[in-house]
């Protein structure tokens, strides 16, 4: 795989074990194509060069992203973000991070993060209604902070609570949306979804 050290990387954490849904939410399907899939799609179609992913409960294979093992998944969302910070490749300027179970973010949303960041911003954060949520961009300065602030399940959200200074939120209300897949009914409300408007894919699909 080509990598350019001047692009953004993208970060995909897929290591969870899905508890609640009762099986890992990388490898389910929606309309066709496994989360893990789509989210590096998702990124790479946003610019992002190399897209990594860090699997954790079920071995991964992907096509057209770095796999990044972590061992650690169990301790939480916390080590599987520092697994994929240290993974990234030296002088990657900046990384845009999503989460597997939110298909409904799109490329068109990690632009903006991206143009924010172009525009002077060091953590750009997409927000829905006023809230911050998912994706987040950081630039490489925060890498190291924002890894050894990642603890449990709390990701980057408490270096970023903890520095409110540094970001920047975007809002990406008409682009796309945070719902995420955590139930067997969330995985049939998003198909049913997809069956009722066919014409209309996450993710820009046809």
């Amino acid at each position: 795989m080509t990598v350019r050290v001047d692009s953004p990387a993208g970060l995909l954490l897929a290591a969870g074990e899905g508890s609640r849904l009762g099986r890992p939410k990388a490898t389910l399907e929606l309309d066709g194509e496994r989360l893990v899939d789509r989210g590096v799609r998702m990124l790479r179609d946003a610019g992002c060069s190399p897209v990594l992913v860090v699997t954790g409960a079920e071995p991964i294979e992907v096509i057209g992203a770095v796999v990044v093992p972590n061992a650690d998944w169990r301790d939480g969302m916390g080590s599987s973000l520092r697994a994929g910070l240290a993974a990234l490749p030296p002088g990657c300027p900046a990384v845009a991070i999503a989460l597997v179970d939110q298909p409904l973010v799109t490329a068109e949303a990690v632009r903006l993060l991206l143009a924010a960041r172009e525009a002077g911003a060091s953590i750009a954060v997409a927000s829905y209604g006023g809230a911050p949520r998912n994706p987040v961009v950081l630039a490489a300065e925060h890498f190291g902070p924002v890894a050894e602030a990642a603890v449990g399940d709390v990701g980057a959200r408490g270096f970023l609570r903890a520095h409110p200074e540094l970001v920047t939120a975007v809002p990406c209300d008409d682009v796309a949306a945070p719902d995420d897949i955590d139930t067997p009914e969330d995985l049939a409300a998003f198909n049913a979804a997809l069956n009722a408007a066919p014409d209309r894919r996450p993710n820009g699909r046809r």
